[in-house]
């Protein structure tokens, strides 16, 4: 399974949030079900988001390309360095990310 179709599938087809910010306030309030940072999100921020994650009992995941891919990936005209699956749609990322 193509992880890159299926995160696009879900940003199509479903609920998806983006930005560190926006999803840690997300994971604050027991929202979501995967979050996907970019391989060249500093350490310290993977970390923190990675921890909320964890505190969460959320899936983490960590995609294997810089932020202005994933960016592209989701269709977007900017750099995606954090973005939260709130609901998957017809995506199959969940699946994809174990």
């Amino acid at each position: 399974m193509e992880i890159n179709k299926e995160i696009r599938r879900a940003v199509d087809t479903g609920k998806v949030s983006f930005g560190q910010r926006q999803c840690l306030k997300n994971l604050a309030s027991g929202k979501g079900e995967l979050v996907i940072v970019s391989e060249n999100l500093p350490r310290n921020e993977k970390e923190k988001v990675e921890h909320m994650a964890k505190i969460e009992n959320k899936k983490f995941y960590v995609f294997s390309g810089n932020g202005l891919t994933l960016g592209s990936i989701c269709g977007k005209p900017f750099v995606v360095s954090t973005m939260l699956v709130l609901d998957a749609g017809k995506s199959k990322v969940l699946e994809a990310v174990q």
